[in-house]
């Protein structure tokens, strides 16, 4: 049987759960390739970004499960886990990993709304007369 790695990545409300198998390169997220699943070019390679700097995008196959928050939050999930699991079958990736900032959580949060206040910080017009 071979051998899964199985990882968690995180970013603002998205949550990506990795699953790396040696294979072919072949990337699935949610049941689509990755083309499909991010069509934005800049969010594709954001989120391929950890096997590109370890030069292991054809050594294996990833199915990634994503959900929560929009497409720039689930993107930087599956940085986080693919990372992770680089790391986790590699050791020595783990260098080029950490220089590069990947294996850090983002700990940035979307500001709660504060009540008396329209946004988060906005608040609502003020009139004088």
């Amino acid at each position: 049987m071979k051998e899964v790695i199985d990882t968690v990545g995180r970013r603002k409300t998205s949550v990506a759960r990795a699953f790396m198998t040696p294979g072919k390169g072949r990337i699935i997220i949610n049941k689509l390739p990755v083309e499909e699943y991010f069509k934005d070019e800049f969010k594709r390679q954001q989120a391929l970004r950890p096997l590109v700097l370890t030069e292991k995008t054809e050594e294996f196959d990833i199915k990634v499960n994503v959900q929560g928050g929009g497409v720039s939050g689930q993107s930087g999930a599956v940085s986080l886990a693919i990372a992770r699991a680089l790391t986790e079958f590699d050791e020595a990736a783990r260098a080029v990993l950490k220089t590069e900032k990947l294996l850090t959580r983002d700990p940035r949060m979307v500001e709660r709304k504060k009540f008396g206040r329209k946004k988060a910080r906005k608040r609502f017009q003020f009139s004088k007369r």
